[in-house]
């Protein structure tokens, strides 16, 4: 389970894979959940309050009664909230997870939103009393809380979690109350899920009971709680119904290849934890799938088919050729990017390879360029400050390569063809890439007459190309902040089209990189000129 990345999330557990082992082999019957019967009036609630829709607007809540747990048990219990957490959770910031020891609390329970100063709490593993602020900064050096914290503590409020006594069950995403934290004595837990996605939050939540109702007194049977929302209506958590299919059998074999009657895919199914039989649709056979509430990757006839196949054996599928035979090849830009790389290569410049992502700082100040915000590519929680923006330019990539090299003998001459990503609202992703060339040329004197001499040599390369032409003259004056007055220009085709820049770097911008000697830089479109 420690090396384990699915999208069946109960074989994160030790207890979801041993389970999904026995009814493959015909050990064990596929479980069936039980929720308990208990009168609304006796139920218990947990009160949604509004303010909570400014930050985690979701709850659902489930209670394991009778539990016995014994070390290993425990161990896996906490691993899976872990595992959970790092996949379909994404790190806490759509779905975190609380288990509370029932028996220290008192219902009914409230969800709120509070500003942090009114928070008080005394956090597991800790014995002393914190506000919620002060615990931000106090898990700002734990190694495994800090990296959650973004996700609430530029908010003016915080989500938390009472019960009827007001004493703290949780901080979601944060932190649990050691007033509640469970043990190995404990033997009611009652489970809460916070979340901004609903969906993946009753998923993990019928994760959670599904894998470990079955060490309850009552085998496979959870004990419901009622979730009253501020504007009055009511939901019951958890769902543990099944997902009913209808499925021709044409649908489930065709996308494999193989011939099997209704029976074998039957038999096939149930290994899979899905509860298949045969009926008719519409006076044609097929089968009707039952999907247990731990097979949420379960969503369509193709997904019936992937088990089928694992079932089956993907080892035992014969090989066959395909219906039509085509041939693969190269993307013409790439084809043409290693042209380029060919004959700069030629002309004595060393090629390098630099990191996609930069420092907000490399990327635009020290080139003396602002930040508009309508072109860089801005990451949200960078784990280092050499990580923050998507690089818009080649050029802060070649200057720092150069700034770690500068001891290397003069003349230093090195290139790069590689993308670079600009904001696009064209694009469905909202960015577009594009690829580049860049060179820089470093002596005792400037170089512009080699860059140039660089250009021109591409310039010939692509004449051929009947979708661009060049003029006689193809350099037009510019004013870049990051070259000197005078000292650059644009690369233009005869009808203005700009596909490039070079120029003599600015003292400034040297100065700001490290570096002490003058330098030419060009960089080019080179999807442009393709």
């Amino acid at each position: 389970p420690e090396l384990l990345v699915s999208s069946q999330y109960d074989l994160l557990c030790l207890e979801g894979i041993a389970r999904s082992l026995r009814i493959f082999t015909g050990s064990e019957a596929t479980p069936i959940f039980k929720i308990a019967s208990i009168p609304r009036g006796s139920m218990l609630q947990m009160h949604v309050r509004s303010q909570t829709s400014q930050i985690r607007p979701y709850v659902v809540c489930a209670v394991l009664r009778g539990v016995t747990f014994d070390e290993v048990r425990y161990n896996s219990f906490i691993d899976l909230q872990d595992k959970l957490h790092q996949n379909i959770c994404r790190k806490r910031t759509l779905v975190a997870i609380g288990a509370h020891d029932l028996d220290t609390l008192q219902g009914p329970f409230s969800y709120e939103a509070l500003p942090p100063q009114e928070i008080n709490f005394i956090p597991l593993k800790q014995e002393q009393n914190f506000r919620a602020d002060a615990l931000m900064e106090f898990y700002r050096s734990d190694m495994k809380l800090k990296k959650f914290l973004h996700i609430i503590e530029n908010s003016p409020v915080y989500p938390v979690i009472y019960d009827s006594n007001r004493t703290v069950l949780s901080l979601p995403p944060i932190i649990n109350g050691a007033h509640s934290a469970i043990t190995l004595k404990t033997r009611n837990v009652f489970i809460e899920c916070t979340a901004t996605d609903l969906t993946k939050a009753n998923i993990v939540l019928n994760t959670m009971v599904a894998m470990f109702s079955e060490y309850c007194e009552n085998k496979f049977g959870v004990e419901p709680v009622e979730v009253v929302s501020y504007d009055g209506s009511t939901a019951i958590y958890p769902d543990l119904s099944c997902y009913k299919m209808e499925v021709a059998l044409s649908d489930i074999i065709g996308p494999i290849g193989i011939s099997l009657d209704e029976t074998q895919v039957i038999s096939l199914l149930n290994k899979m934890q899905l509860q298949a039989k045969l009926c008719s649709s519409n006076g044609e056979p097929c089968i009707s799938v039952s999907v247990p509430p731990t097979r949420s990757d379960v969503l369509h006839a193709r997904d019936l088919a992937e088990d089928v196949a694992i079932a089956y054996g993907y080892n035992n599928v014969p090989k066959s050729k395909p219906k039509s035979m085509t041939i693969g090849g190269r993307q013409p830009l790439n084809r043409f990017s290693d042209k380029i790389r060919a004959d700069v290569a030629r002309a004595g410049y060393m090629e390098v390879l630099t990191f996609v992502l930069t420092s907000h700082e490399e990327n635009f100040d020290m080139l003396n360029r602002t930040d508009d915000g309508n072109k860089a590519v801005i990451i949200a929680n960078p784990r280092t400050s050499e990580f923050e923006v998507v690089r818009s330019s080649l050029m802060s990539c070649l200057l720092k390569t150069l700034k770690h090299n500068i001891d290397h003998p003069r003349p230093i001459k090195i290139f790069e063809v590689g993308d670079v990503v600009s904001l696009d609202t064209s694009r469905d992703v909202g960015a577009s890439n594009n690829r580049r060339l860049a060179a820089l040329y470093c002596n005792s004197n400037s170089g512009f007459e080699e860059i140039m001499g660089l250009v021109d040599r591409i310039v010939k390369i692509v004449t051929h190309s009947p979708r661009i032409k060049f003029g006689q003259t193809y350099y037009v004056p510019s004013s870049e902040p990051e070259f000197f007055t005078k000292r650059q220009c644009k690369i233009v085709t005869s009808d203005g089209k700009q596909v490039g820049y070079l120029g003599i770097v600015h003292a400034e911008v040297l100065r700001k990189f490290g570096i002490p000697d003058p330098c030419t830089f060009v960089e080019i479109d080179i999807e442009a000129l393709l």
